[in-house]
């Protein structure tokens, strides 16, 4: 399926469950989504199953907004809380579409708990209250953090009949209660390079043979001759966090600060922080490897521009960079911003960069990088080494440090739920084929009539 027939498809109000890999533009067509619903006032509620994603795509996550917190489960009486609550309230009821992006980390239990609250709060008991539901996500990517179950946290008093069986979203019976249409996205915008897309492709269907190897061993380095500029992608934090700070200590001079601003409810500030990529304090200095946090079209960057910096303003002291094509961009701070209701209730400010010798993996979701060092050694989740990979645009650009047993494989349960998918996606192709642009356009018409009742 091509963009043009998803969008078609969402336009209809049907609940939608939009996949496809990395690359295929499942975020330019969110947005597409979005920009034509607030151009007919329809009431949209922009979430993500993780902080870092809510940066991405301008919203706030999904236990923030249905009012759960850290909670994935309910009792009967911590639903009437939230439900009750005001602030939750004032999210919910108005929303007519609800987006919720990387729905593969998002527990089952969890989806289950947002649909209870959204029905409990617009007392309808359709699937989440009758909201035009919009799941987008890859289950190819990092799956959800799965935490040991306590017994007790299910009294007779619990929403659910029995705990989901599964570890992901798919697995809740509302997936097929909700009667999600698939779209299966098949266009690649990210990577143009033929013999690349072959590689991600037999890694992500699992037949990742000789062959494929021996393109990974094409691209293997030791480390030394690459350029320091180059960002590395590491597994784990701490690997992350010794490479940027002994690179930075390398740099003669004392390191200029930045540190982040805040306002708003410190709880609040606190999530806000977790999902904002550039960190609380900053510290720069000329010749440092940086990569922007934030989409500034205007500015000429997007999140995943490289760059090094090149100087400070003497007037401002703001930091100068020099991106890859040789232009230098003064840069200022930038807001992440929470509104509610058009009213600001969480503010941060920081310069829109980050140290970018090294990221985490899984920091990198969701970015572009024309080039990137990965060490897949110390691997240990299925889809780690295909997001890392994925992340960059061409094979030439790709130099891999090592990789384990588990680097190139992916879970051989989601391998066969994908296939599910594409049929799926496949058969709503045809069944939307049938109509023509009238029956499209009522369908369209219908949706927003009843949306801005």
């Amino acid at each position: 399926m091509n963009q043009t027939q998803a969008l078609k498809i969402l336009k209809s109000g049907a609940n939608v469950f939009l996949t496809g890999e990395p690359g295929s533009g499942k975020t330019y067509l969110i947005n597409q989504y979005v920009e034509y619903l607030n151009s007919h006032g329809i009431k949209t509620a922009i979430t993500a199953s993780t902080g870092i994603a809510a940066t991405h795509i301008g919203g706030m996550t999904i236990h923030s907004w249905s009012g759960i917190g850290i909670k994935s489960r309910l009792n009967i009486g911590e639903l009437h809380k939230i439900a009750s609550n005001s602030y939750v309230s004032k999210r919910i009821k108005p929303a007519k579409v609800l987006i919720i992006d990387e729905i593969s980390m998002l527990p089952p239990e969890t989806l289950q708990t947002i649909d209870q609250i959204c029905r409990e709060v617009k007392k309808n008991s359709m699937p989440f209250g009758g909201i035009q539901v919009v799941l987008v996500g890859d289950f190819f990517q990092l799956p959800p953090v799965t935490k040991r179950v306590v017994l007790d946290d299910f009294s007779q008093e619990s929403l659910f009949e029995e705990v989901p069986l599964g570890r992901f979203a798919y697995d809740s019976p509302l997936w097929r209660q909700a009667d999600f249409v698939t779209c299966y996205i098949t266009e690649q915008h990210r990577q143009d390079d033929d013999k690349f897309v072959r590689l991600l492709s037999k890694i992500r269907s699992n037949s990742f043979d000789e062959t494929s190897l021996n393109c990974i061993k094409e691209r293997q380095v030791d480390g030394v001759s690459i350029p320091s500029s180059v960002p590395k992608l590491f597994s784990h934090n701490v690997d992350v966090d010794t490479v940027n700070d002994r690179m930075l200590s390398k740099i003669p001079g004392e390191a200029q600060y930045f540190p982040m601003l805040t306002k708003g409810h410190e709880a609040l500030i606190g999530v806000m922080k977790k999902g904002c990529l550039s960190p609380e304090n900053l510290f720069l200095k000329v010749g440092a490897s940086v990569m922007f946090t934030k989409n500034s079209p205007k500015d000429g960057y997007v999140n995943g521009t490289l760059g090094v910096i090149e100087s400070f303003d003497k007037e401002t002291e703001m930091p100068v960079v020099e991106i890859r094509n040789g232009r230098k961009i003064k840069v200022s701070y930038a807001e992440w911003i929470l509104e509610e209701d058009g009213k600001v209730k969480g503010r941060l400010s920081q310069i829109p960069l980050r140290l970018a010798w090294a990221i985490t993996v899984h920091k990198s979701q969701g970015i572009s990088l024309d080039e990137a060092v990965i060490d897949l050694s110390r691997v240990f989740e299925f889809g780690q080494g295909y997001v890392a990979i994925s992340r960059v645009k061409r094979l030439s650009g790709v130099y891999i440090l090592g990789w384990n047993d588990k680097a190139f494989q992916v879970d051989p349960e989601i391998l066969e739920k994908d296939k599910e998918f594409s049929t799926h996606s496949a058969d709503a192709e045809k069944l939307f084929a049938n109509f023509s642009e009238e029956e499209f356009q009522k369908m369209h018409g219908d949706f927003i009539t009843l949306s801005t009742l």
